[in-house]
Parts: structure tokens; C-alpha cells; sequence
């Protein structure tokens, strides 16, 4: 799907992870910023590890923001027996999955699940002659990890294949940029659960046109952490989930490659950059 020319800026987020205080977060801070929901973009994964994803899908759907289809969408709509997020078989982020994603697939309606099997594997749009393109997982693959780490020559590949200068995929939760001789790429990280960098806030970014440059900016997302737990625990769903949303380490670290590994309990600062 093509949204056109926007003239910004433009608020993208990912993973709201069925943690409705998170998204009620960023919808306050797209108010206080004065950013239209024609402006907004999700990068995908409404629904995952917390305890409240029917009222998570009924903010989103309700304030009309942009949504791609994330993995979590689309084994929901399907009505596939896993969450698709590309986890090893028998790795304890697929054994973890097992517990959230059953809960969820029980309490999502058929008309959202009708909803989600219609939203778009990618958006793209245009700033100051910038061609974007957002992903969940990548261009090619709606469930493959890409990291800081990820190989550039990858990166480079799908810039080009889908013909855009910016790349902005989602899915490993983590937010980070790379600039590359061809373009660059992109994640915003996501607000319904912590970068595994020992703090308890979520991430978004924003893209602002500023004359004939465009500045990239990322952006904790503080929001009531306590509240999100609290709802887990009386669901008694996804315990270790729950921990993590307030030590801000993630319950498993299988899918991360050894350099992201070594940054566990780090907190992140991300510079913006300018393009």
C-alpha cells in the first residue's frame, strides 16, 4: 500500500504486544505531539505476550492509525496452531509462545481476525523525494530477524529489491539504525515490551522533514508498567513476560546473534540522524 507524499512528521511504533497501557501511551504522546492518525504507522504484532489483546486490537482499530501485518496477525487470521514468529522449535522463546499465544488466539474476535488476514504486508510513502517502505519482519520474509548485527549486504539487497532509499522493519524489538551506501535501514523498536536493555520503557521514532533534510529521531515510551503486570497476573498469563516488563531483560535470549547478546542489561542511546 502507497500512502503518497506525507509532509510529516510521522510517528512509527512497533509491537504493541497486547499491552494496552503502552498503547494508550503512544496515542497520548501522538496527541501531544499534534500527529494525525492518517500519520501514524504500526509496524505489526498488536497482540503477543501480555494480557489484553482484544483491547488492544479495539484502540488500534478504533483510532485508525496504519497497521502492517505483522506474524501475529497473520497466524491469527489464518488460525495457525503457533504465532509463526520464526523461533527454533523447542527453543524457550517457542515453548514461551505457547502460553500467550493460545490465550490470545481465544480471546480475539472473528471479525478481527477478518480484519488483520486484510492488512497490507508493507507501506510505503515518500519525504522530501526519500522513498520509505515499512516491514514487519523484512521485505522478502514477514518473520525474518534483522538486527543491528544483520549483514549489510542483506540490508543492501532489500533496499533494492523493493526500489526505496528507507527501510523500517520491525519484529526483533529492538531499535536501531544503519546507515548504508545505498540507503538505510531502519527499526523504531517497540512499546509493548522492553529492548532487554535493563529499563522498563518502550521505544518510537519520528520522522521529520526540517527544510530539504529529514531528521530520524528515537524516543522512550514511559507508560503505567505496573498496570500492564497487574493484569497479567490476575490472567495468570506469560509469568516471565511479566518480569521482564520490569527488570527490562527478556526471558530468552535464543534469537539474538552473539553482538546484540553481549549488550543484555545495556541501556541503549540511539543518536538521530539526519538524511
Amino acid at each position: 500500500m502507497n500512502l503518497g507524499q506525507l509532509d510529516g512528521p510521522v510517528l512509527v511504533f512497533g509491537g504493541p504486544y497486547s499491552n494496552l497501557a503502552a498503547t494508550e501511551a503512544v496515542k497520548a504522546e501522538t496527541e501531544r505531539l499534534g500527529i494525525p492518525a492518517k500519520r501514524v504507522i504500526c509496524s505489526g504484532d498488536l497482540v503477543a505476550y501480555c494480557a489484553q489483546p482484544e483491547e488492544t486490537v479495539a484502540l488500534i482499530r478504533d483510532w485508525n492509525i496504519h497497521v502492517v501485518m505483522g506474524n501475529c496477525e497473520e497466524s491469527l487470521a489464518q488460525g495457525s496452531l503457533d504465532c509463526g514468529c520464526g523461533f527454533e522449535a523447542d527453543s524457550a522463546c517457542s515453548l514461551l509462545s505457547i502460553e500467550w499465544y493460545n490465550y490470545s488466539n481465544q480471546r480475539v474476535s472473528l471479525v478481527d481476525k477478518a480484519w488483520m488476514s486484510e492488512l497490507p504486508r508493507n507501506l510505503s510513502f515518500s519525504i522530501n523525494q526519500k522513498r520509505f517502505m515499512v516491514v514487519h519482519g523484512s521485505f522478502l520474509q514477514i518473520n525474518e530477524f534483522i538486527f543491528p548485527s544483520s549483514s549489510a549486504a542483506l540490508k543492501v539487497q532489500q533496499l533494492r529489491d523493493a526500489d526505496v532509499d528507507v527501510m523500517i522493519g520491525g519484529h526483533c524489538g529492538l531499535p536501531f539504525s544503519t546507515r548504508l551506501d545505498q540507503g538505510v535501514w531502519l527499526n523504531s523498536g517497540v512499546i509493548g515490551m522492553p529492548a532487554n536493555d535493563g529499563t522498563s520503557e518502550g521505544w518510537y521514532m519520528l520522522i521529520t522533514p526540517v527544510g530539504d533534510r529529514i531528521d530520524i529521531s528515537w524516543h522512550r515510551l514511559a507508560y503505567d508498567v505496573q498496570r500492564t503486570v497487574n493484569h497479567m497476573q490476575r490472567e495468570h498469563v506469560s509469568a516471565p513476560y511479566a518480569q521482564c516488563l520490569q527488570n527490562g531483560l527478556w526471558p530468552s535470549l535464543d534469537i539474538l546473534p552473539e553482538e546484540e547478546r553481549s549488550q543484555t542489561g545495556i541501556p541503549i542511546e540511539l543518536p538521530s540522524l539526519a538524511i
